[in-house]
């Protein structure tokens, strides 16, 4: 390890009393890590214990700043099964968890799973509303069209209430994310579009809602390479995939560019250290960097200058 001394602080980013429910692994200059899910619902009837959750986090950030996350959808969990692994995260980490929710796309949730997209927004609204106060931990009571929860509650020993993150790229779901969620989680969203579409109307809706400004997590590919038309090209067959979906084609569209490459961060540390700022300036709280390993060496050297950005902005 390149600064082994820090390899005794991985430990140190959860509370003491949590200490003894994580398990960690390493991995050569990284760590795998476990934690134990405790949260337990009250009322009837009474589900089967959570899975623990497991990561991985590099020892060089992993002390009481590193934050986690982790993924969930409305068609493949329950609300109250969401509620339960981040709960117990938070109260680990002592509030430095993270709960993304997104929809997915209908050629997973159907052809994928045999589940069905109707009314995806409707779906999600419903969810969060039974989630959010789950995670607050108070009782909850339901009765819409896709559920009917009578009295249930989670309760976990001095568990901070995550902050919850909606993947929202339309204006409904914008709405929702700023209304009933912290934030929104994005991926192939390019710069005009995130300042002019999801920072405005996400922020509209939390400041209509009398909430705080949202979390706005922007995700991109980021490669560090002095070859940036040939790591470009290769990097275009890898994220193809994305412009065929619609809700990333309609922010590709919007955007103005051909496609999903065209919004890769890919160049020299200047050319991206800029890149990213911007997205700072137009009001992205968080960056979400999805490193390509598109040529020897790519990876280590993408993380390493990663580590090293200081821009107002949460990394990831």
């Amino acid at each position: 390890l390149a600064r082994p001394h820090l390899c005794s602080m991985a430990r140190n980013g959860f509370t003491e009393e949590w200490a003894k429910r994580i398990h960690i692994f390493r991995v050569k200059d990284h760590f795998i890590f476990s934690i134990e899910s405790v949260g337990q619902y009250t009322g009837a009837p009474r589900p089967p214990p959570s899975p623990p959750r497991t990561t991985t986090a590099r020892p060089a950030t992993f002390a009481t700043t590193l934050e986690f996350s982790m993924v969930a959808s409305p068609q493949l969990t329950r609300p109250r099964t969401s509620a339960t692994s981040p709960v117990t995260a938070a109260a680990a980490t002592n509030g430095r968890f993270t709960l993304g929710i997104g929809v997915s796309h209908k050629v997973v949730i159907e052809h994928m799973y045999g589940l069905s997209y109707s009314r995806p927004a409707h779906h999600t609204r419903e969810y969060l509303e039974i989630l959010m106060p789950l995670l607050r931990g108070e009782t909850v009571a339901y009765a819409g069209d896709r559920y009917h929860i009578q009295d249930i509650a989670i309760e976990t020993p001095d568990a901070k209430p995550p902050q919850v993150v909606l993947a929202a790229l339309g204006p409904v779901m914008l709405k929702l994310a700023g209304t009933l969620a912290d934030g929104t989680n994005t991926w192939m969203v390019g710069p005009k579009t995130m300042e002019q579409h999801i920072v405005k109307r996400i922020t509209d809706a939390a400041a209509t809602a009398g909430k705080p400004n949202p979390l706005v997590v922007g995700g991109f590919p980021v490669v560090i390479t002095d070859n940036q038309d040939k790591v470009k090209a290769e990097l275009a067959e890898q994220v193809a995939i994305y412009g065929q979906l619609p809700s990333y084609r309609a922010m590709l569209d919007r955007e103005g560019v051909s496609g999903p490459v065209d919004l890769a961060m890919v160049g020299d540390e200047s050319r991206v250290r800029k890149q990213i700022e911007r997205l700072r300036d137009i009001g992205v709280t968080d960056f979400m960097a999805a490193i390509f390993n598109a040529e020897a060496g790519a990876f280590d050297r993408t993380l390493d200058f990663l580590s090293t950005v200081t821009s107002g902005l949460r990394g990831a």
